[in-house]
């Protein structure tokens, strides 16, 4: 059974409730139980902080047994250099997942602080994203 962890970031905690327009209007946890009923044969654990430091410390935490991690840093994802160091202190590969299309977006959001450390980033295909992330960990 492979072992999969999704780690969401600051403001993910409100999916359904802000900005429909750009995040649509399901909560996480629709998509956590889509995942869970599509794949039984993954264990998907979930976690979601607005913290950095307790983003860094579940990376810490799972990326030593996890197959995957899915991460969803959000607005970190464009500021910070741990979460950056700590994907690359772990020996689980991470895909970077967006929720929009961050190239369609403000400017700011156009660089990533974490990319160069992971496998790879899946954007804008809404919170499927999550799911071409969990697809690319069963084929490799």
């Amino acid at each position: 059974m492979k072992k999969i962890q999704i780690i969401n970031g600051p403001n993910l905690n409100l999916l359904g409730v802000r900005e429909r327009s750009v995040y649509g209007d399901r909560p996480f946890e629709v998509c956590l139980d889509e995942l869970r009923a599509a794949y039984p044969e993954c264990e998907i654990g979930y976690f979601q902080s607005n913290i950095e430091g307790e983003i860094i410390d579940r990376i810490h935490r799972t990326g030593f047994e996890a197959d995957g991690i899915i991460l969803n840093a959000g607005a970190y994802t464009h500021t910070s250099i741990a979460i950056g160091d700590a994907i690359r202190a772990v020996t689980a590969p991470v895909v970077e997942v967006h929720i929009s299309n961050v190239h369609a977006r403000e400017a700011f959001r156009h660089h990533s602080m974490l990319a160069a450390a992971c496998r790879g980033v899946i954007a804008g295909f809404g919170t499927d994203s999550y799911r071409l992330a969990l697809e690319s960990f069963l084929r490799s």
